[in-house]
């Protein structure tokens, strides 16, 4: 487990992109108090999903658009057709934890 951050650093609405102890970047959100994680990188072409606009529990990417479900990975529009893997998160003392899985995206 990794901890990302004291949970009150990570306000709904908002996300923080992990890049220690991971063997790529992940994005960790809370979506209206519920906390997802996803790899970071959107699979159509290089761009920070954590950058990217939240909106309830998809994610759109800042470069081309496509939305990302953040309980799945998996994009809902073009153009990105391949999922992101997703990782387990929790709080354990007041701290947001990330779970790291190297499970194939679903």
């Amino acid at each position: 487990m990794i901890t990302v951050c004291p949970l009150e650093d990570l306000p709904p609405g908002e996300s923080v992109r992990v890049t220690e102890g991971v063997p790529v970047p992940v994005a960790v959100f809370n979506a209206d108090g519920t906390l997802y994680a996803i790899d970071d990188t959107c699979t159509h072409q290089d761009a920070s999903l954590s950058d990217g606009f939240l909106e309830g529990c998809f994610v759109e990417c800042p470069l081309h658009e496509a939305f990302f479900d953040l309980r799945t990975g998996r994009p809902t529009c073009p153009p990105a057709r391949k999922p992101v893997r997703t990782h387990e998160v929790s709080v354990a003392d007041g701290h947001v934890m990330l779970h790291v899985t190297v499970r194939e995206p679903a």
